[in-house]
């Protein structure tokens, strides 16, 4: 209970645990099916990061009482379908009367106790693979700003919806130990809560970063939301960048996603073949830098 992992999980017996865990916000598009899709995806992810397989989710929708009841039904029918998509039967759920409109799910998933995913299971010397890009937090934020083109709104709501269920598959069956997702802590919040939870640091590549195509643009125009702001004086302390990385590069880093990827510990031995496996798969993955036994997060050019 007291560990940074992104669901509690609770031993059944021997072949089974439990994992469970909760997640839902305001929305982060204007569509109210893309709405409900991304918040379930995000919502299923944490049972991927743990190494689980979800098979059953509860909604929770706090909604306001003028909201058209079709624009209701749309993002419940995209948390819906999103969960079919995953294989996850939705259960019902509870709603509640509110200003503003937030989503998602409980979500339930199955693991193995002795096949689980932590943050805390880093070796000096795995690599670090990340399977999304980033830069949804900003292009999000322009959107509420009304500053973005319609191609780069598709391109980031068709991330966000991407379920993380093969990114989890992949763990499973390379045997890894380490994973976490990248959600609204960044790429470095989360990266640091993994280092700092192993016992070990991590060396990064700016260079090697994916980003979605837009993010450099809105960066550049400091659509940057609160929470990335907050990002980088929670954990900037942590990080140390080489001194080529611009002030705009490194808060791209410490950028607030949403149903953002999988960042996985992978032994170098078993790279190759990871992303072998991973291309037939059709899974993006990116390896970003490797685990090193000093503490802290270097961030190379």
């Amino acid at each position: 209970m007291d560990g940074p992992d992104d669901a509690a999980v609770w031993k059944l017996d021997d072949e089974r645990a439990l994992v469970a865990t909760t997640d839902f916000f305001t929305p982060v598009v204007d569509t109210p099916y893309e709405y409900g899709a991304i918040a379930a995806a995000n919502s299923l992810s944490d049972i991927y990061a743990m190494g689980g397989t979800p098979f059953l989710a509860l909604n929770i929708a706090a909604l306001p009482p003028d909201l058209p009841v079709e624009i209701a039904s749309e993002i419940l029918r995209g948390g819906a379908e999103k969960c079919k998509e995953a294989g996850v039967v939705v259960a019902g759920g509870h709603t509640v009367q509110d200003k503003e409109p937030k989503f998602g799910l409980v979500a339930l998933g199955f693991v193995h106790p002795q096949k689980m995913l932590t943050k805390g299971a880093v070796r000096a010397g795995d690599v670090l693979v990340l399977t999304k890009p980033l830069g949804f937090g900003v292009t999000t934020t322009a959107l509420k700003r009304d500053l973005v083109d319609e191609a780069d709104v598709n391109e980031v709501i068709g991330w966000m919806s991407r379920l993380n269920k093969t990114g989890g598959q992949l763990a499973n069956e390379f045997n890894l130990r380490a994973a976490t997702d990248i959600t609204g802590f960044g790429l470095l919040g989360h990266g640091w809560e993994m280092a700092k939870a192993s016992g070990v640091g991590f060396h990064l590549y700016f260079e090697r970063m994916p980003f979605i195509s837009c993010a450099r643009k809105y960066a550049e125009q400091w659509t940057f939301p609160g929470g990335s702001s907050d990002n980088r004086l929670f954990y900037g302390t942590h990080v140390n960048f080489a001194s080529g990385i611009s002030e705009m590069e490194q808060m791209l880093l410490f950028d607030a996603q949403t149903s953002g990827g999988l960042l996985l510990a992978v032994p170098p031995e078993k790279l190759a073949e990871f992303e072998r496996r991973a291309q037939e798969l059709a899974q993006p993955v990116w390896a970003i830098g490797e685990a090193v036994a000093e503490t802290g997060i270097q961030v190379a050019a």
